[in-house]
């Protein structure tokens, strides 16, 4: 057992047997290094791990405390055990009904994976929209046709300093959001019939545009806290089977797991050595739950084969649809792809995200943002422990907006929408998120929409129902 481990097993066994409560702070780095004879970094490691785990949190300028959640722990699910062979994509119908319902007045929404648009800086935007178009000209659209605005992509470079990536300017493409993003990069590198390796389960937008482009799936296991199975991952780059890979390493959807930086650099490596190009959406990277952003794969890519597809519309302004592609040595091909099948990404909605990133408070929103979802996942969480029955699992996201809930095995997750849809409650259920509709006694929940009595609510409302269910 290595040193970060053996304080880390300490200090969960101080958890288990409540000497350390929800709510107490753990010893300081500093104390802490005096206590175990050991560097700094070695406890800082066991402290990220804990943390990786959702059983600590840390403070900004106070330390790292036991999450208040985690003596209330339900247990999370077993890791994900797909068929080896690759099948096509078939889209369930459910996907169409719940866009619609989320329209409906009174609805408590954990269904649809968007945050609410009260949480985001609609003002900030609105005043940076109005100083962008003081200064729009007509000549605009051609200074911000494909790769796009130089401004907005020299702001966006700058912004990968802060999870350690030196990104040049040149390397970026603007897209009309995220979803446009992955779907370019798998333009670029796929043809019809090939095959794409992707986590399982996976988020439903994802698997509608690889369906959309007559692709097939290896689906690859997943670890509901750390994230994709690089062991099989390899296993399939190692057949020559695939032709790219797909994934979401940080704050995953629909589980919420985030892999560690060693394994984002043991992928990093894989896609090298094979030069399997690897695509990797990030869009939700900035909702970190405690005070150091991950770094994504894209930080240990020294070949060029990840392309990283981040998100400005996510967790800023939805309205806009401004995403982007640093597409490493695939630039080329992507930006063909892009004109190819849009031409340019809007010219005044790129004018006012650069004003935004420039001039608003990005930081100060963004904070602002993590700590409302931070409060709404431990209501969402104590909720599901206190409510949910015997026998449930549970994931423990440390940030994004969604966690994944596995109920006892004879419980239909399509027959519980439809009795919960009826109450005024929405969710999704788990077969919209595979390839093959399995995961059907499985449901994704989003803390990110509705208010933390609204989450109460919703999750009691479910609870009542899944009997009824079986």
């Amino acid at each position: 057992m290595t040193a970060y481990q053996k304080i880390a097993d300490e200090l969960v066994s101080l958890i288990d047997k409540r000497v350390l409560r929800g709510g107490d702070q753990v010893p300081s780095i500093r104390r802490a290094t005096r206590s175990y004879r050991v560097n700094p970094g070695t406890v800082l490691r066991a402290y990220r791990h804990l943390e990786s785990r959702g059983l600590i949190e840390s403070r900004p300028r106070s330390g790292f405390y036991v999450r208040r959640v985690a003596l209330q722990r339900v247990p999370e699910p077993a890791a994900t055990v797909p068929q080896e062979n690759s099948t096509r994509v078939v889209i369930h119908d459910l996907l169409f009904e719940l866009l619609e319902a989320t329209r409906r007045p009174h609805l408590i929404a954990l269904g649809l994976g968007i945050l609410n648009p009260e949480l985001l800086p609609g003002e900030d935007l609105n005043r940076a929209a109005a100083r962008a178009a003081r200064r729009l000209k007509p000549s605009r659209v051609i200074r911000d046709l494909t790769p796009g605005d130089p401004d907005l992509r020299r702001l966006i470079a700058l912004r990968y300093l802060d999870s350690g990536c030196a990104i040049a300017d040149e390397e970026i493409v603007i897209t009309s959001g995220s979803l446009e993003a992955v779907i370019l990069c798998m333009r670029a590198v796929t043809n019809r019939g090939d095959t794409v390796a992707i986590e399982t389960p996976n988020a439903w937008p994802q698997l509608t545009a690889i369906a959309s482009m007559g692709l097939r799936v290896k689906e690859i296991p997943m670890h509901p806290r750390t994230g994709v199975d690089l062991a099989v991952l390899e296993g399939a780059f190692r057949s020559r089977s695939v032709k790219a890979c797909l994934v979401m390493p940080t704050y995953q959807n629909p589980l919420g797991s985030r892999m560690s930086d060693e394994d984002k650099r043991s992928l990093a490596k894989l896609v090298a050595r094979y030069e399997i190009p690897l695509i990797e959406n990030d869009r939700v990277a900035g909702l970190y739950f405690n005070d150091v952003r991950p770094q994504p794969v894209k930080a240990f890519d020294r070949s060029g084969h990840v392309m990283h597809c981040g998100s400005l519309s996510t967790c800023m302004a939805p309205a806009y649809q401004i995403g982007w592609i640093a597409a490493g040595k695939y630039r080329k091909e992507v930006a063909k792809t892009k004109i190819l099948l849009s031409l340019y990404t809007a010219p005044a909605c790129q004018a006012v995200m650069a004003e935004y990133l420039a001039h608003g408070p990005v930081e100060r929103n963004l904070r602002r943002l993590r700590h409302s979802l931070a409060e709404r996942c431990e209501a969402m969480v104590t909720a599901v422990g206190e409510h949910f029955p015997a026998g449930c699992r549970m994931t423990h996201p440390i940030g994004g907006f969604v966690l994944w809930v596995e109920l006892p095995r004879d419980v239909d997750s399509l027959k519980l929408y439809r009795l919960a849809f009826a109450k005024g409650v929405s969710f999704a259920p788990g077969p919209m998120f595979s390839a093959r509709h399995h995961y059907r006694n499985c449901l994704r929940l989003n803390f990110g929409y509705a208010s933390v009595q609204g989450i109460q609510d919703g999750v009691r409302t479910i609870s009542k129902l899944i009997g009824l269910a079986a």
